[in-house]
């Protein structure tokens, strides 16, 4: 098993085997901070932190019976619940396990409120897309939050790769930029990395708050790009790129824009941290060419 999923049920059985899944949220994130190399990350959600990998192990293991879901009104109400006698405490290292009963000792008195307003008033960024901020936070405290927000809205064309990224870093290097649409130019938009297969990447940016769009037609056929073994292969493979798909793509780069045009912090992804062995660089180059340097690239 993976050790994070042992941190969920432990997190589970340190708080008596059942937590509301808006406290599991807060207190994993909590107990992430005290972790050196977290565990998990997390994104500002509709009700705060909220770590989508968390999401889908949880949802492993209630496939698995390990864990139990029980729902009162909606899902913002309901409980996940260990359905597992193993003692997952004991699995973790003795750093963990000491962080695991500090935050225990520091935060089983705290109600749901109390943890909403704990986390929003102490870790400010990630209440900037919460639907309840209003109600937890005061005047001056609202204003801390939207002092962690980027309101420039100076036109620039981001590119961003997710390797070595999760989702949750991913989708923070956006906000933290605060871009408005994301275009995925890859051909096949599918990933064994969780996450970042089109839909799950759409469902995941439409909840922090960003547009998400698929432009195929300037992606490359995967057997185009096999056997690229150094940078001269990559710079082949560009060349007849640039000389083909994107010298007849004129209707698509122009999509990309009006959209720079209308919304003004746009990002273009693919998968290559190295943006100089991704044909995202070679778009973007393209738009600049095409646009006469009317707004800056920036490779994040």
């Amino acid at each position: 098993m993976y050790y994070r999923r042992k941190v969920i049920l432990a997190l589970l059985q340190v708080f008596e085997g059942r937590l509301k899944k808006i406290d599991f949220q807060k207190l994993l994130f909590l107990f992430t901070t005290y972790q050196e190399t977290p565990a998990f990350k997390f994104v500002p959600y509709k009700y705060g932190c909220f770590s989508f990998q968390s999401y889908f192990d949880i949802r492993v293991m209630k496939k698995y019976g390990l864990i139990k879901e029980e729902i009162e009104n909606d899902n913002f109400e309901g409980f996940w619940i260990t359905n597992d006698e193993s003692d997952y405490f004991i699995q973790l290292s003795k750093q963990d396990q000491l962080k695991l009963n500090f935050l225990k000792s520091t935060f089983k008195k705290f109600t749901s409120n109390d943890l909403i307003r704990y986390t929003y008033k102490n870790y400010p960024f990630y209440a900037i897309n919460s639907k309840i901020a209003n109600k937890f936070l005061d005047e001056k405290e609202l204003e801390d939050v939207k002092k962690t927000i980027n309101h420039s809205d100076k036109k620039i064309l981001f590119t961003i790769g997710y390797e070595g990224l999760s989702l949750e870093e991913y989708l923070n290097k956006l906000l933290i930029n605060n871009v408005k649409v994301l275009c995925d130019v890859r051909k096949n938009p599918l990933s064994m990395k969780y996450g970042f297969s089109k839909n799950q990447l759409k469902n995941a940016c439409s909840g922090v708050g960003i547009e998400y769009v698929h432009i195929p037609e300037l992606g490359i056929e995967s057997r185009y790009r096999q056997n690229l073994n150094s940078q001269k292969d990559y710079d082949v493979l560009f060349e007849k790129y640039r000389n083909t798909t994107l010298e007849s793509s004129k209707l698509f780069l122009d999509r990309i824009e009006k959209l720079i045009q209308l919304k003004k912090r746009i990002a273009l992804t693919c998968f290559e941290a190295n943006h100089n062995q991704c044909h995202r660089k070679q778009v973007a180059d393209k738009l600049i060419e095409l646009n006469n340097g009317r707004f800056k690239i920036s490779h994040i």
